[in-house]
């Protein structure tokens, strides 16, 4: 399992013009679930994101946690994050996880979210997603747990 974090000053997503998540300062996550990933990834991966301390202190030095600041998390699923560039032109998605477990995989981090952190916002799983951001710093960073 593995996400893309990206700290922002604000961020939404829309599907289809109506607004389905919005946060103010926090952390925009676009997770991805991949073949053999379960429950245990997205506990870790989950657990991870929590405590990465990417946001500043007094002194500007990155030691803070979204949980330390008391950021938004906005969960986005990412499926093409799974992509092989490495033949060809065309990416090639087949390490991604299937719909079905892409979508009991999102609907668990999710909810574990929810259940960990006060403030999560989400995009709509499978759906064209327009997802507006503005970066902070800019930071991004790739998180990624093993599978097993």
């Amino acid at each position: 399992m593995q996400a893309l974090i990206q700290r922002v000053s604000q961020a939404h997503v829309t599907v289809a013009g109506r607004e389905t998540g919005r946060i103010g300062a926090g952390l925009l996550v676009l997770l991805c679930a991949e073949r053999g990933d379960e429950q245990a990834q997205a506990d870790r991966l989950l657990a991870k994101l929590l405590k990465l301390r990417i946001f500043s202190d007094a002194a500007g030095k990155m030691n803070l946690s979204v949980q330390d600041v008391a950021g938004g998390l906005l969960i986005v699923s990412q499926f093409t994050l799974a992509a092989d560039t490495s033949g060809g032109n065309r990416p090639s998605f087949t390490a991604a996880a299937s719909p079905e477990l892409g979508l009991r995989l999102y609907e668990y981090f999710v909810a574990q979210a929810r259940q960990l952190h006060p403030q999560v916002a989400t995009g709509e799983f499978g759906a064209d997603m327009q997802v507006t951001l503005i970066n902070d710093g800019p930071v991004t960073l790739p998180l990624r747990v093993a599978t097993g």
